[in-house]
């Protein structure tokens, strides 16, 4: 598969032309430590079907593009509104809008922040030498080469930074838009989030794009919980089923902190999510919530890792997919006690709906613990619609298409009901009725 494209040549080039375009002082920590990344990403390379954790993900298909780098302020290829969905247009709270790699000031608003508290643009911060001390601490490349691709690359993203005792109403919202003219684009989102102690936020990162679009989105966001913190991470993927969405979340918790994960994937033609969660302290919970729906030619992989380092952590983890046509969906997930983690409690759940006979799912679950004063339990159902519910709603004069709908509708809304952005759970809902896999389409 590394023979469709010369991954040095190709992703050397635009390095070079990134560090052109940057003018970053040379033996900087950030110039070292894009130049660590970049030369671990070509020993890495593109992983292929041989790797056990990208067994049924073969991302051949993004090694036969060469994408760009987008030009500087770059304009949309279509009006922003179009792309859009009505949720995100009437959410209340602030924003950093980022368009082909940009940040957007027009689009963006910081207004109204308590003291103290900063959401502000990465790209800005790296333009005054100002390099956040945490930054790449977490999210390690040694291993994965698309976070190496990210940490070689990224140039704008966010920083959201809340002092002690801070508590936040409204949620943050980091909204990135590819629709550049020409050839395919590329970029590599980097947030990094660091909620201080007794901190409370809500964050919805969204990745929108116009249908039909080739382009390559390649992200890595940073969480960092320190005591009693809580917070909330919401995130959208509606891109084009023509694009290809990366992504990587990373997150450290300290004593009595509490973090809850929604992942929300309708789009992209070839997805993977790694959702990757350290409990590093006694009393710290985790909450991961999913729902993936694909159609047509689909590929959408959510690997999750959560890791049990210290004693008294609670996870709970529930991913549900529905999938139609000739999509097909992973599910990875691992829960990880390590040794004198005790009283872990631990429950995890993947649970997939196919609506047509050629969708597939390849389901994993997996327990690994090394401590033995323990709660965990792991499972995975897949199944089609029921059809002594549907017989049993048609005997009430509910059409068949209407009865696939609200039984797709019950299935879905287990981790709809969750969502605490009421905008875009509304959104969905309506969605959701008005077909098994209209949740994908976008605002027209």
């Amino acid at each position: 598969m590394t023979g469709v494209i010369d991954i040095k040549e190709t992703y050397f080039s635009r390095f070079s032309e990134l560090e052109r375009a940057l003018g970053e002082r040379e033996g900087s920590p950030l110039h070292r430590l894009r130049q660590l990344a970049i030369e671990r990403f070509a020993e890495l390379g593109f992983p292929t079907t041989d790797d056990e954790e990208w067994r049924f993900t073969n991302v051949a298909p993004l090694a036969q593009v060469s994408f760009r780098l987008p030009a500087a302020n770059e304009p949309p290829a279509v009006e922003l509104k179009q792309l859009l969905p009505s949720w995100l247009q009437a959410a209340a709270g602030p924003r950093l809008v980022f368009v082909n790699g940009r940040m957007i000031p027009t689009w963006s608003n910081t207004d109204g922040l308590p003291p103290g508290v900063v959401v502000t643009s990465l790209g800005q911060r790296l333009a005054t030498g100002a390099v956040p001390a945490p930054l790449g601490r977490y999210a390690d490349f040694d291993v994965h080469p698309f976070v190496a691709l990210n940490t070689a690359f990224f140039r704008e993203g966010a920083v959201v930074a809340l002092p002690k005792g801070c508590v936040l109403t409204d949620p943050i919202h980091l909204v990135w838009i590819s629709a550049a003219a020409g050839e395919p684009i590329m970029t590599h989102p980097r947030h990094l989030i660091l909620a201080g102690v007794q901190t409370q936020a809500r964050i919805v990162e969204s990745y929108f794009g116009p249908e039909g679009a080739v382009y390559f989105t390649n992200a890595v966001t940073e969480v960092v919980l320190e005591e009693s913190a809580i917070v909330e991470h919401t995130k959208v993927q509606q891109e084009s089923t023509e694009a290809f969405h990366l992504a990587a979340v990373q997150v450290h918790q300290d004593r009595d902190s509490r973090f809850t994960s929604h992942a929300i994937a309708l789009g992209g033609g070839l997805v993977r999510n790694d959702i990757n969660v350290i409990l590093d302290a006694p009393g710290t919970e985790a909450t991961l919530n999913g729902l993936y729906v694909g159609t047509g030619r689909q590929l959408i992989d959510n690997h999750t890792r959560i890791d049990h380092a210290r004693p008294h952590g609670a996870s709970h983890e529930l991913y549900k997919g529905i999938l139609d046509g000739q999509a097909r969906g992973v599910f990875n997930g691992k829960i990880y006690v390590h040794p004198g983690a005790q009283k872990t409690d631990a429950k995890q759940t993947n649970k997939t709906l196919l609506l047509s006979d050629e969708a597939q799912i390849n389901s994993k679950p997996q327990l690994e613990i090394y401590a033995d004063d323990v709660k965990c339990t792991h499972g995975a159902t897949i199944g089609q619609v029921a059809e002594d519910m549907l017989f049993y709603l048609r005997t009430r004069g509910i059409g068949q298409d209407e009865a696939r709908r609200l039984l797709t509708f019950a299935f879905a809304n287990e981790v709809l009901e969750r969502l605490s952005v009421e905008p875009l759970r509304a959104w969905l809902e309506a969605r959701f009725l008005q077909s098994p896999t209209a949740g994908r389409e976008t605002h027209r």
